[in-house]
């Protein structure tokens, strides 16, 4: 019978370790908080083998993110992160041969600073060529197509706008003014952008909203991405775009797009309709009104990155190969993929804290 190891890691690789070396560098200019997220796993003992990935902050290389060190606690026969430069994703997979009891700790440390671009940006014709690894954000993928209906409604929402920048700014507000939150959805809801506009039904959550702009994005030639993370503090601008403690069901999406000669700019149309229906505010209130510009180029970073990988394979092969996204915890038992939108039959929980400076 194998050995089963039992786990309490600092990190798994030299890239982990290099991140991490990282949150010691001092940058009293800018206002950076550091978070502490803990996954608390339980999973049911029938069905061998059992896998379970576990999404992990990433470091942004435009410098709004750092991630930390991953420690983990638990009894398993197997544990490490994986960094996949393919999806550009960095999970934790851990797996369990037999019927034995799989409960496992994992916590990681993430460091971020509010993400942000000057209104004088915002007046800025920018000029230039596309890196080859963005124009990768410019094709279709299984939920996210750019043909069809989709090129249609793109070319609808941006009437009268010739620069990317005037494109990308039509978008966002065609998508506020169109799209409403539906609390019915479960979870962040599929993202997936084809039906929500064959059906006319613009109504989700975060990862449906977000999407709609990243398909219109890319069917007008402008490079975007739906990013996904999780609120790990509450919020300064309304009290529904926080949350700390336990935070279980806090995972949020969250978009950008790509200007040559500037970068990715981050936008957030997700939470204006989220404010709008959680804060009981009309559109056109001023509160709203204000969120709704300032969400178009900022990010207030109460909430951790952890990829934006879209309709990837995950490693070592998953049976549901390939997934939606990967924002929740994953498991497999015995091949059979479980619920991941519902904590409380997967039976994890997730836990954030801030740490003192």
């Amino acid at each position: 019978m194998k050995r089963r190891d039992f786990i309490k890691l600092a990190t798994a690789g030299s890239s982990l370790t290099l991140i991490s070396s990282r949150l010691s560098v001092a940058e009293p200019a800018r206002n950076w908080r550091t978070f502490r997220l803990t996954y608390q796993i339980n999973l049911p003992t029938e069905g061998t083998p059992a896998s379970l990935w576990l999404p992990l902050p990433e470091t942004a290389v435009d410098g709004w993110q750092q991630a930390g060190n991953v420690e983990s606690v638990g009894e398993a026969d197997s544990n490490r992160i994986i960094v996949d430069t393919r999806a550009d994703a960095s999970y934790n997979h851990t797996l369990w041969q037999d019927s034995k009891p799989r409960q496992l700790s994992v916590s990681c440390l993430a460091r971020t600073v509010d993400r942000s671009v000057s209104a004088k940006f915002l007046a800025t014709d920018f000029k230039g060529t596309l890196p080859p690894a963005v124009q990768a954000f410019l094709k279709p993928s299984r939920h996210i197509p750019v043909d069809g209906i989709v090129l249609d409604t793109a070319r609808k929402a941006t009437q009268g706008a010739y620069t990317p920048l005037e494109k990308a700014r039509a978008i966002y507000e065609w998508v506020v003014d169109n799209s409403f939150r539906d609390p019915k959805t479960q979870g962040c809801g599929l993202g997936d952008l084809k039906t929500m506009l064959e059906t006319g039904n613009l109504g989700g959550k975060c990862a449906d909203i977000s999407s709609l702009f990243v398909g219109l994005a890319r069917a007008s030639g402008i490079p975007a991405r739906d990013v996904f993370g999780i609120r790990v503090a509450e919020s300064r601008q309304f009290k529904s775009l926080g949350k700390t403690g336990d935070v279980t069901r806090a995972q949020h999406c969250r978009a950008e797009f790509y200007l040559a000669g500037y970068g990715w700019v981050p936008v957030d149309p997700a939470d204006v309709r989220k404010a709008v229906l959680e804060e009981k505010l009309p559109l056109d209130d001023p509160k709203i009104a204000a969120l709704r510009a300032k969400l178009f180029g900022y990010w207030e970073m109460n909430w951790v990155a952890f990829n934006h990988a879209r309709d990837f394979s995950l490693l070592p092969k998953a049976a549901a190969n390939p997934i939606n996204y990967l924002m929740y915890p994953y498991a497999e038992l015995a091949g059979i993929p479980r619920e991941q939108l519902m904590p409380d039959q997967f039976s994890y929980r997730i836990t954030a804290e801030e740490l003192a400076a």
